[in-house]
Formats: C-alpha cells, sequence, structure tokens
C-alpha cells in the first residue's frame, strides 16, 4: 500500500531539517579546527621570539611587544573561528530560510 503524500511530505521535511542540522554541526566542527592552527602559529611566535631574544638581549624590549601584537593578532583568528561555530549551532540562520520553503 503506497503511502500518503501527507506523510511522504513530512518525512522529507524532517530529513531536510536533520541534515541540515548535521551539516551545521559539520561546519561549527571544521570551523573550531581553526584553534589548532592557531595554536601552532603561537607557539611559533613565541619560539621565534625567544630565540631572538636569546640572539640580541638588548633589543628583547622591542622583540617582546612586537610579540604580543603577533599573539593577539593571532588570536583573533581563533576567536572568529570560534564565532562561527557558535552561530552555526545556537543562531543558525538557514534554518528559518528552509522552514519556509518548505513550508511553501
Amino acid at each position: 500500500m503506497p503511502a500518503r503524500p501527507e506523510i511522504e511530505n513530512l518525512i522529507l521535511e524532517e530529513f531536510t531539517m536533520e541534515l541540515i542540522l548535521a551539516m551545521s554541526q559539520l561546519a561549527a566542527g571544521l570551523a573550531l579546527l581553526n584553534g589548532i592552527a592557531t595554536a601552532v602559529g603561537q607557539g611559533r611566535i613565541v619560539a621565534s621570539a625567544i630565540e631572538a631574544m636569546a640572539r640580541q638581549p638588548e633589543a628583547s624590549g622591542s622583540i617582546r611587544s612586537t610579540m604580543f601584537i603577533g599573539l593577539a593578532m593571532a588570536e583573533t583568528s581563533g576567536i572568529y573561528g570560534l564565532v562561527v561555530s557558535l552561530l552555526r549551532l545556537f543562531a543558525n540562520p538557514v534554518i528559518p530560510i528552509a522552514e519556509r520553503i518548505l513550508a511553501g
């Protein structure tokens, strides 16, 4: 016995919403991978600064201030990844659009 069109539409709508949520969670996870690159970059900044201070101790003040500026700039990349992932999880702009399309 074939399924009624209402049931088929309900199943399709439910599958579509679940797929959108799954893709949003995957996008959030990928955005959080940015944190790994941020940590590696910050480690390289600090390692280079320590090496430069060991070579030229008289320039350590200038090197240290430049290091902190570089660390702050690298950290913003990690924060952007966190913001994107939180938006994807809790304030997803795709869900209302999908609901309007599926409603007809």
